[in-house]
């Protein structure tokens, strides 16, 4: 984490400092919430676990994690401080009341799909996965975030889904409503590790950022990165389009903490 971004956690939002016979351990408490992301700084060579999980460390003590929507009220942070003193604290989880969104005029294959279909579905889930279940020494997550497009916000994070009138699973985006061509920047400084187009997504683009965060950018009309190429935050990627299943064009943005869907509108819409 930069010394910027230090400044720039602490004075958003109280900082939750995490002490006693372990080394302190730094990170932004009003992340502490159901969908949560979560950016800190321990001591280097600090090791942290985050409900049993091992959480990564940088060199220089930058770490990230997070807290899916549904997450429990608690969760257990295990400290363990380079000289070998432990301590697992205890972090109160914020419950969050999530709105209901209803979308009509879908074509009906897109909200109840063929046995063809369903099998491609679970085949690009499956590439995805395990996408996102890779871990990356980057340090992009520690480097602050951008906005990944113009436009008006037409779909938040967590809502739970109605198409067609038949419930769906919730989203788990921040959507950018704008004309098709508009160009869509990467977040954050990373590595692209998918470029392809599935059925529900369309063209969509997947950057690491590093310890298991990842940015997808969906539904884009052009796709102007390549697998395995390092970008740079702010660096143009694609152009929002209306490819995959959507009503209208727009960017459906996803951050992820390995298989964990997390909230981006804190972390990029800071208010």
């Amino acid at each position: 984490m930069t010394p910027q971004l230090f400044r720039r956690l602490v004075l958003a939002a109280p900082a939750l400092l995490l002490a006693g016979r372990a080394r302190a351990v730094m990170l932004n408490e009003a992340a502490l919430t159901q969908g949560g992301f979560v950016v800190g700084r321990a001591a280097p060579g600090t090791r942290l676990a985050l409900d049993g999980r091992a959480v990564r460390v940088s060199p220089a003590g930058d770490f990230a994690f997070g807290f899916g929507r549904d997450h429990a009220a608690q969760a257990r942070l295990a400290i363990t401080a380079p000289a070998g003193a432990a301590e697992t604290r205890v972090l109160n989880i914020a419950k969050r009341q999530w709105p209901t969104e209803s979308i009509s005029g879908l074509p009906p294959a897109q909200v109840t799909p063929d046995a063809e279909t369903l099998t491609r579905i679970a085949r690009e889930r499956e590439k995805l996965g395990a996408i996102r279940a890779l871990e990356s020494g980057l340090t992009g997550f520690a480097e602050g975030f951008v906005r990944p497009a113009p436009g008006r916000i037409s779909g938040v994070f967590g809502s739970q889904r109605i198409l067609n009138g038949q419930p769906r699973q919730p989203h788990y985006g921040l959507d950018f409503a704008a004309p098709t061509g508009t160009p869509v920047v990467s977040c954050a400084a990373g590595r692209v590790t998918l470029a392809d187009e599935f059925h529900f997504f369309g063209k969509l683009i997947v950057v690491d950022h590093g310890h298991g965060v990842n940015s997808l950018y969906a539904h884009l009309s052009e796709i102007a990165a390549r697998e395995g190429e390092n970008i740079t935050k702010g660096q143009r990627i694609g152009a929002i389009g209306m490819t995959g299943r959507v009503t209208g064009p727009h960017l459906h943005f996803s951050l992820s903490w390995f298989q964990q869907w997390l909230d981006p509108q804190p972390v990029v819409l800071p208010s």
